[in-house]
């Protein structure tokens, strides 16, 4: 498999919101306390949550490891903003943490540390041969590197996306620009066994594994909404006035079609997680 190419999502001005993506609060925190307690039998002195978002797991990394340095970065602002709000607002003898802006595709730490540490964020990267082995890089002798990425680009909810996009209009023809479904169209990550020769051939130790999550949600159109603050962002924002609206109506239809609701209201919707842990 070749690897995936570089993201014309990095020409996108997709902004993220952070209350939308917040709804769904419950079901995205599961994977990310799954990924944190892999992360027994260390002792970091710096932490860092990488895509960090709101901070909510950068406040749990830091509740865990008290005595370490916890930093969240993250490339949106309005991200950052909502997390240092929280702190602000949070118990005033809770664990102390920064959060700071950066770009995933090129960071790497400033000095060696104890944990990095990423939520679903790094499917959003392109490069994953080279990002990989340079975090791999940034840690300390006996540090650790725990990721967790979406698998969804091959799900009917997203497969879907791209294919009303290429072909939703009246009479079979597309929606937004050309860059905008090449963006769409980007798989995102390599095959599963991949990642672990990738990882392999930079640490001592590799966990590897994905989870299916069945996740029931709550609400009308469900799925829309919770595609709508993680994986259609790049089409909300691509997208302008009557043809953002008809892009959604359409897909709004497809989305009932391969999600009903059942007997109790709720909507189940299947979603897989590909977990790593790599310490050197």
């Amino acid at each position: 498999m070749t690897e995936p190419e570089a993201s014309k999502l990095d020409a996108l001005k997709v902004r993220w919101d952070p209350d939308q993506y917040r709804r769904f609060a419950s079901h995205r925190l599961r994977p990310a306390l799954e990924l944190m307690a892999r992360l027994e039998g260390i002792d970091p002195a710096t932490v860092y949550d990488l895509g960090c978002g709101t901070g909510e797991i950068t406040r749990l990394l830091a509740a865990r490891w008290p005595q370490a340095r916890v930093h969240g970065v993250d490339s949106s602002e309005a991200m950052l903003e909502k997390a240092r709000g929280l702190a602000t607002a949070g118990d005033g003898d809770g664990p102390a943490v920064t959060f700071e802006l950066g770009d995933l595709a090129s960071w790497s730490a400033p000095e060696p540390a104890g944990v990095l540490y990423s939520n679903a964020a790094y499917h959003w990267i392109p490069n994953h041969r080279d990002v990989f082995p340079r975090l791999l890089q940034s840690l300390a002798p006996g540090g650790a590197l725990a990721v967790q990425m979406p698998m969804s680009w091959g799900q009917p909810s997203h497969v879907a996306m791209r294919e009303v996009l290429e072909l939703g209009r009246s009479g079979g023809k597309p929606f937004g620009s050309r860059a905008l479904r090449d963006a769409m169209n980007r798989k995102p990550l390599l095959e599963t066994a991949e990642y672990y020769d990738l990882l392999r051939a930079n640490a001592a130790e590799v966990d590897i594994w994905e989870t299916e999550y069945l996740q029931v949600l709550e609400g009308e159109d469900a799925v829309l909404e919770w595609v709508s603050g993680t994986g259609l962002r790049p089409i909300l924002e691509g997208l302008e006035g009557e043809e953002r609206e008809a892009f959604l109506e359409r897909y709004r239809g497809r989305l009932r079609e391969l999600y009903p609701r059942r007997a109790d209201g709720r909507t189940l919707y299947p979603f897989r997680r590909l977990f790593f842990y790599a310490r050197v």
